[in-house]
């Protein structure tokens, strides 16, 4: 007895020693955890960059140590960090390096913006911006070049689109691609053209290639600091990842550059660009085979991103029936449905997801038939493929979304986006099928939301605010539009959290405050699950946390 006594007081210290400390503690919180076993907590407990616990303050400081740091949130509220599930982070980091032109209320204000960035740039140097929409303006029509090749004679001028699926060129930037009259639209692109057939200066989908060609690159160091730079800005708005809707060689590159640095502190799901030029970049990554949780989870390559339509306000989106405001067009399949079969077959073949933009009912459907032969194909029960946006849907595809497996990623900001002028370019009959959230959940899908930027605004709040009540910034209209798609807070929360990590097979991961999983969340200022739907777009990200460590804090 006395030997057992001897043994046991030796082991107590042993005993003690092994208990689990925390590195963090945040207490007096109101923690909304996505985890159905736990809803709302008060504290949760990070050890090692996970969630060690989550529960009430008293069994959180049970887990203080001596070198435990304690954080009192003053009743502030918690979510899981927040993850765009479609974005595009090399185009961010281009969009804060080069002309802004969101919001612009009319084509004299667009050039008005460049005249103003011309008067620091050489002559000869190309000048870029991004983010006209034609459709915010008096005239909607397809700007021309001839007012801005005046304003800015001397120096190439290419301006693209909002929604990054046109650009616009003045006559400098066009002489320097030697367009000309005699010059033919590619396939699945198309050039606007004056009376006399030359270019008039606006080039939809894969014509933009017709002029970027002769666009000086960015080069490696420029774009690191892009990226840089974009993640940044990701994290000053709440977001803990994005899956990247398009990653290029190089891009894939410098994210495994940072990784290996320790550089990233950002979940990064990139989706390799997987068009026909880039097919050598997808084969090298199909024998690598699919890579996730690399560098400590910031990492994970293992999609291809691949382009069946073009885009709706440019009236690119393949539609079944022509546009209501353009009666001689259906818009443009950009890649041959054979080629997303293609694609797809392989990407069963090596473990690989596919998500394929699509906008129109009939990108939508291309894309879901392409899929489903792929799938007869080569049948693979987990393959979680996606589409991207699935914008504008025909009734009948919307139970096939279940039925295949296929997600809809879709971006909540697109409908307040473009609910001003949808009707005019599809007429009130289709409108039921757009932007149709809740159709979608309701057949037994998860709705993964993003916001497409820098086409849209990066805030997350947007989306979230949109999902719930379908108006925009100032609330309108009331009531909503088309408000039976709208979504419950529970599921916009999980559609920017949970739903995100399942359509990144993260789910075990990341997108839920749960125990073992990263220690990924935000602080907020207000409760977006509580407080008036007219009140949530005031909401202010205080800090945002990746693997228990601050990396934004509001000043």
């Amino acid at each position: 007895m006395r030997r057992i006594l001897a043994f046991l007081v030796a082991a107590a210290p042993l005993v003690a020693q092994q208990k689990p400390t925390a590195d963090l503690i945040v207490t007096n919180a109101r923690v909304y955890t996505v985890d159905d076993a736990h809803p709302v907590a008060d504290a949760i407990a990070v050890r090692g960059g996970r969630v060690l616990f989550v529960g009430d303050t008293r069994g959180a400081l049970a887990l203080r140590g001596a070198q435990t740091r304690v954080i009192d949130l003053d009743g502030r509220t918690v979510i899981p960090g927040m993850v765009d599930a479609h974005g595009h982070v090399s185009g961010l980091g281009s969009a804060l390096a080069i002309v802004d032109l969101t919001g612009a209320s009319s084509y004299d204000e667009i050039i008005a913006r460049v005249v103003a960035k011309a008067k620091s740039a050489q002559p000869g140097q190309w000048i870029t911006g991004r983010g006209w929409d034609q459709n915010r303006w008096g005239d909607t029509r397809f700007p021309t070049h001839d007012k801005l090749t005046a304003a800015v004679p001397n120096n190439p001028v290419l301006l693209q689109r909002v929604d990054g699926h046109a650009y616009l060129a003045n006559k400098k930037a066009m002489d320097a691609a030697q367009l000309s009259a005699a010059t033919k639209d590619p396939s699945g692109g198309h050039m606007e053209r004056d009376a006399n057939g030359a270019p008039a200066g606006v080039f939809v989908d894969n014509a933009m290639g017709l002029v970027t060609r002769v666009l000086p690159r960015t080069t490696r160091d420029d774009e690191k600091k892009q990226i840089l730079a974009a993640i940044a800005e990701a994290q000053r708005w709440g977001l803990t990842g994005v899956h990247d809707a398009g990653s290029s060689a190089q891009v894939l590159d410098i994210y495994e550059e940072l990784g290996k640095a320790g550089q990233m502190n950002f979940r990064m799901y990139a989706m390799i660009s997987g068009g026909r030029e880039e097919s050598a970049v997808v084969d090298q990554w199909l024998a690598r085979g699919p890579q996730s949780g690399l560098y400590d989870g910031m990492l994970w390559v293992r999609s291809i991103k691949l382009y069946a339509d073009g885009a709706l306000g440019s009236r690119g989106a393949a539609l079944l029936d022509p546009y209501t405001d353009d009666p001689h067009n259906n818009g443009l399949l950009v890649s041959p449905p054979a080629f997303i079969q293609e694609i797809a077959i392989k990407a069963l073949k090596a473990g690989f997801q596919v998500n394929t933009h699509a906008i129109g009912d009939r990108g939508n459907r291309v894309s879901l038939d392409a899929y489903e032969a792929a799938l007869k194909a080569v049948p693979v029960a987990d393959h979680r493929f996606r589409i991207e946006h699935a914008q504008i849907l025909n009734y009948a595809d919307i139970t096939r979304f279940a039925k295949l497996g296929v997600i809809p990623s879709m971006q909540a900001s697109h409908q307040t986006s473009d609910m001003y002028w949808a009707g005019t370019r599809l007429g009130v009959s289709r409108l039921p099928g757009a932007y149709a959230w809740r159709s979608l959940i309701d057949a037994g899908v998860v709705v993964p939301n993003g916001s497409d930027f820098p086409v849209e605004q990066l805030n997350p709040i947007i989306s979230f605010h949109a999902s719930i009540s379908r108006q925009d910034a100032e609330n309108w209209p009331a009531g909503g539009w088309y408000p039976e798609q709208r979504m419950t807070r529970d599921e916009a929360l999980r559609s920017m959290t949970i739903w995100p990590a399942y359509a990144a097979f993260q789910e075990k991961e990341l997108g839920s405050l749960s125990p073992g999983k990263y220690a990924d969340f935000v602080v907020l200022d207000q409760d977006i699950m509580r407080v008036p739907a007219e009140l949530v777009m005031k909401t202010r990200v205080l800090s945002t946390w990746v693997g228990g460590k601050v990396v934004y804090e509001h000043k």
